[in-house]
């Protein structure tokens, strides 16, 4: 028998950097197509900000996957952020399913490599994390989050996409999930003089 060994996340929890998080879907199914799904991952990022885990500076939730760049308050570790986002979302859903659609779930079937079976809403693995070091690296991540609806061609412009923050730096309301824009490095800071 194959001896199964799955991958750690290098997770580094270096006090004062941001950090950019993408996760995916079981088998990168389009969980967050319905709204309801988008609703509890915006709550479930608001959640976070009410415990005082981090500030969040953008999001975007695609059907497959989300992106956030958020930075974590003193001594918050990333693996708490994540445990929070994930877990209610994904026992939300699991519920959910369970009581309306239960032929669906035979989609998240997942076989441990120790013959149990289990039902997942996330891919195995913790995900992307990278530390955003440089004022400059938060804003091309911000970007890059803003404008994943726009590549992945669900819509032209970032701030038309409902399920991300651009709506809300474009606007300034902050609907449905509150973004912290007083903790974010001023932009002037990476402009050449």
């Amino acid at each position: 028998m194959a001896s199964y060994q799955r991958k750690q996340c290098k997770r580094y929890d270096i006090e004062g950097d941001a950090h950019c998080l993408t996760f995916s879907c079981f088998r990168r199914l389009p969980l967050f197509s319905r709204e309801r799904s988008c609703l509890w991952m915006c709550e479930a990022l608001k959640s976070g900000q009410d415990r005082g885990l981090y500030d969040l500076w953008a999001y975007v939730i695609m059907p497959e996957h989300v992106h956030i760049v958020l930075f974590p308050h003193s001594e918050v570790k990333i693996s708490r952020i994540l445990t929070t986002l994930k877990q209610s979302v994904s026992k939300r859903a699991l519920i959910w399913l369970n009581a309306n659609a239960t032929d669906f779930l035979s989609q998240l079937a997942d076989i441990q490599p120790n013959g149990k079976k289990s039902y997942r809403f996330w891919q195995r693995g913790g995900g992307y994390d990278r530390n955003l070091r440089t004022v400059a690296d938060i804003y091309e991540k911000i970007q890059y989050v803003h404008n994943n609806p726009v590549r992945k061609g669900l819509t032209s412009r970032p701030e038309d996409w409902q399920w991300s923050s651009s709506r809300a730096w474009e606007s300034g309301i902050d609907s449905p999930v509150p973004i912290i824009r007083d903790t974010l490095p001023p932009i002037t800071e990476i402009v050449p003089k």
